[in-house]
């Protein structure tokens, strides 16, 4: 049996998120139907670094299936692509030892989120970013958001619903950087809470407005309290960046 990973980028705008869903577009399903066609077996199961939402885009997800299929494995990514939906590229496939795990052998990510922040965003771009018409203080949310450094509990900036009992992460490295009239917010972490990133992001666009003080990061942290940090921001303005291991 042969332990195939993928590197994957998509356009998660059409799709119902990462996860199979009966009757719902979703990338995994996609994804294992090419694989089925291709190596005719129906057991293949795809197991990515971690689910998407709905609307929320991949420069660098890793997923990995286990096979008997003899097809070479740098012939998989031209296979599956001329299967899939074009808003799916499989970016490189790679052969690995047979205890390999996409989800559990997963050390970093790194997330981005961009934002808009020209008067009247963009027509070409819309489902790829999140429009901010205010003018933002990206100063104040680049000292705000080096107080997400470190292991914190985040139990204030997941959502409800969220299945993950402990909420201690450990972010390693931010950073804002300005093309123009847009931001781009980078997290690197030992994991993410569900919309924790899409959360700390609206926390640092409530900054940037003035409604939350750069120094008020920490005392929000602690208090745990969904209410005090910033909205979740919509999911097109997403990327999961890179998945390392």
């Amino acid at each position: 049996m042969r332990n195939i990973k993928l590197v994957i980028e998509y356009d998660g705008k059409d799709f119902n998120g990462w996860q199979k869903q009966p009757n719902k577009l979703n990338i995994q399903g996609e994804i294992e139907r090419a694989i089925k066609e291709i190596t005719k077996e129906d057991d293949i199961e795809l197991n990515a670094s971690g689910r998407t939402d709905a609307g929320v885009h991949a420069l660098g997800q890793v997923a990995n299936f286990k096979t008997n299929s003899s097809m070479p494995v740098e012939k998989f990514p031209i296979a599956i692509n001329n299967k899939v939906k074009k808003s799916i590229v499989i970016k490189s496939a790679e052969e690995m030892p047979e205890r390999f795990h996409s989800r559990y052998n997963c050390k970093r990510k790194t997330y981005r989120y961009i934002i808009n922040n020209s008067e009247y965003g963009s027509a070409i771009y819309r489902n790829q970013e999140c429009h901010i018409p205010q003018k933002l203080d990206v100063s104040s949310m680049k000292q705000a958001i080096k107080y997400f450094e470190g292991e914190h509990d985040f139990k204030g900036f997941k959502a409800s619903g969220t299945s993950s009992k402990n909420s201690v992460r450990k972010i390693f490295k931010t950073s804002i950087e300005v093309y123009d009239d847009r931001i781009y917010i980078e997290l690197t972490g030992s994991g993410f809470l569900y919309n924790m990133v899409r959360i700390i992001s609206g926390t640092l666009v409530d900054v940037g407005l003035g409604k939350i003080k750069p120094n008020d990061i920490p005392e929000i942290i602690l208090s745990g309290d969904r209410q005090k940090a910033g909205k979740t921001l919509p999911p097109q303005g997403l990327y999961l960046l890179k998945v390392e291991y």
